[in-house]
């Protein structure tokens, strides 16, 4: 077999349950890579507002443990930790897009304050404070924070809408066609850039919780802060880095 990350013990194990739907392989793969479904909630936690059920979260995250349990091809060079985190966020995000998790109410509040940033930013060259954000928009330093705390996850969302919606737009161009690599190369170019003039407190979470995949609170104990302000702190680069995609997704 190429895959040398598993044993013979766990490559047939996956044999019995790929070839022959076996139900105690199957069982033995569910309980082994359960761990998962919690390293990926922590992972989300960062980003959910209060209004979210956890408990749907994790009906979400299993199913995409299922999913990955069943496409996971063993004989392949893949990590299968890695295929499946990427199938179990992928379940969480199609799961809140189909419920109705953000109050439209907040959703519009969510949409001007994006608006702020980009503005805002775009005027100035470089990173808005929040003191100009709410002066902009008519609010006070305390709500426009209420209102960022529970708009990470809107923004998360958003974002990989907007690429999604950038694709439609292209109907006749194959995956590697030169139209789709451009509109690749653009959404990267936009990211980084955004990420590049981030103030530094937020470009620091960022790195750490996306590069170096820490847990909300081991990066509050890094920066020395609260983890409710760290939460803040990744909510507010979360919608500049949305406001900095708008101007790729506006662009098609």
């Amino acid at each position: 077999m190429v895959n040398q990350k598993l044993s013979n013990a766990e490559l047939a194990q996956w044999g019995n349950w790929q070839q022959h739907r076996d139900q105690d392989a199957g069982d033995y793969l569910v309980a082994k890579y359960l761990p998962l479904v919690d390293y990926v909630i922590q992972r989300f936690l960062i980003s959910l507002p209060k209004t979210v059920d956890k408990d749907e979260v994790r009906s979400y995250a299993y199913e995409g443990l299922l999913d990955a349990l069943d496409k996971f091809k063993p004989e392949k060079d893949w990590k299968f930790e890695t295929y499946a985190a990427w199938r179990i966020k992928g379940a969480i995000i199609d799961g809140l897009r189909k419920s109705d998790w953000l109050p439209r109410s907040l959703r519009d509040k969510v949409k001007k304050i994006e608006k702020a940033y980009a503005e805002l930013e775009q005027q100035k060259g470089e990173s808005a404070s929040d003191q100009e954000v709410s002066e902009y928009l008519g609010m006070t330093p305390a709500e426009l924070n209420r209102a960022v705390s529970e708009a990470a996850l809107s923004a998360m969302l958003s974002m990989d809408d907007d690429q999604a919606s950038v694709e439609e737009r292209m109907p006749r161009a194959s995956s590697g066609s030169p139209e789709r690599e451009l509109s690749g190369q653009m959404t990267k170019e936009a990211l980084a850039k955004a990420i590049a003039t981030l103030p530094e407190k937020e470009k620091l979470t960022v790195s750490l919780c996306y590069f170096e995949e820490m847990k909300l609170t081991e990066i509050a104990e890094i920066l020395g802060l609260s983890v409710s302000r760290v939460s803040q702190l990744h909510s507010k680069a979360m919608l500049r880095l949305h406001a900095a995609m708008l101007s790729v997704h506006e662009h098609y």
